[in-house]
């Protein structure tokens, strides 16, 4: 199998000591905070900003229209790897806006996380994506998935802000974070490229292009 080659992922417990430590107690699973090793997609990481998964840095506040400030708040774009062998995945996040659809937009879109993996050959095959019904989603994203060692990676909400993301696995599960790739390909565009009116985040023609060509986005 692949052997992970940085420390590993921190678990969101070192986050916040009582709540993990009740997971832990209830659910049997080990949660790893995305924020620890970062997503791709995300402008500028280094830069200071208002909340974690904010696409643009604090300082663009006020020295941009309040609809691109607001608009930046979202997590289009965003996406996360990792390797497991887990069997089981699950997610933990909680969402900026409690409004999870739009007329034109299902919440799988707006509000959803989005599961791919690699298969044998090493294309990226969809998985799930979850259906959220509340502003906090703590859900089982998929399960008896078949043995192995492999690659993953979650889209994040188009058209809403995340205000944490973590990833459960069973605790005796062999989990690998997987970092940010670097010289990604760089869109700008209208409010398509933002993410309109894809039925889920893997499905917008950036996160389609990332996988064809197998490079950060």
């Amino acid at each position: 199998s692949v052997q992970a080659e940085e420390k590993p992922a921190s678990k969101i417990g070192e986050l916040d000591p009582e709540m993990a430590e009740r997971k832990r107690a209830g659910d049997g699973l080990a949660w790893y905070d995305v924020a620890r090793w970062g997503v791709e997609g995300r402008i500028l990481p280094e830069l200071e900003r208002k909340r974690w998964f904010d696409r643009l840095p604090a300082a663009a506040d006020g020295k941009v229209t309040n609809a691109v400030w607001n608009l930046s708040r979202h997590s289009a774009g965003m996406m996360v790897r990792f390797k497991t062998d887990a069997t089981a995945i699950h997610v933990h996040y909680k969402l900026l806006n409690p409004n999870l659809a739009m007329p034109h937009m299902p919440a799988t879109g707006v509000s959803g996380v989005d599961l791919y993996a690699r298969d044998d050959e090493r294309k990226w095959r969809w998985v799930q994506v979850t259906r959220p019904s509340s502003q906090e989603v703590k859900t089982q994203l998929v399960s008896d998935l078949a043995p192995g060692f492999r690659e993953y990676a979650i889209y994040l909400p188009l058209y809403n802000g995340v205000e944490f993301l973590a990833i459960g696995v069973p605790s005796k599960s062999q989990f690998e974070a997987l970092e940010p790739r670097e010289k990604p390909i760089v869109f700008y565009g209208t409010s398509i490229t933002h993410g309109a009116c894809a039925s889920r985040p893997g499905m917008v023609h950036t996160a389609i292009l990332g996988r064809r060509f197998d490079m950060p986005v």
